[in-house]
């Protein structure tokens, strides 16, 4: 019996957000069943100008290996338009990145687990700690919530209103 690892995923937008993030989280939903869903954010460009992103986080879980989750992030980009020949800091259509994959360390099949946004980006890590606030960092050991009230970086983001399948998902009633 294969054991289900719990996922989270980072899913962010600048060009047709909204279209985008409701395609990501059908196609994920479909694919993976239940989503736990964080707030939609929206921030301002990091590494370049562009217009403002929007950012969430999904909780999945799958039996599937990370390669076989990462071959299916990136056909998803794909199919959403994404495209590889650009700067890495440009606009988007669609960005999917696995942050943890339970509590995995180290670079997996071309996967850094855990992602150092995590630490790094606001728009990553308030949605992380708003839906997993007592799960651990797999290096840090500490929770998402203290690593959030323990944020230093002057990033502004906000919560949006976001409707998905119909209902609000965001901002996430406290």
């Amino acid at each position: 019996m294969s054991h289900a690892a719990t996922v989270y995923i980072s899913i962010g937008s600048n060009i047709e957000r909204e279209r985008h993030i409701l395609a990501a989280l059908n196609a994920l939903a479909e694919h993976y069943g239940h989503l736990d869903v964080s707030s939609v954010y929206e921030s301002e460009a990091v590494g370049f100008d562009g217009e403002n992103f929007y950012n969430l986080v999904v909780g999945i879980r799958t039996e599937e290996s990370i390669a076989t989750l990462s071959r299916f992030l990136k056909a998803l980009e794909g199919e959403n338009g994404r495209r590889r020949d650009v700067p890495k800091f440009s606009a988007r259509t669609l960005d999917l990145d696995i942050l943890t994959y339970d509590d995995r360390v180290g670079v997996i099949d071309g996967v850094e687990l855990p992602r150092s946004e995590i630490l790094t980006n606001a728009f990553v890590l308030q949605p992380l700690a708003e839906i997993a606030p007592e799960e651990l960092h797999p290096e840090e050991g500490e929770t998402y919530r203290s690593l959030w009230r323990a944020y230093e970086r002057g990033q502004k983001l906000w919560a949006v209103p976001f409707k998905w399948q119909g209902r609000p998902i965001s901002p996430r009633p406290a």
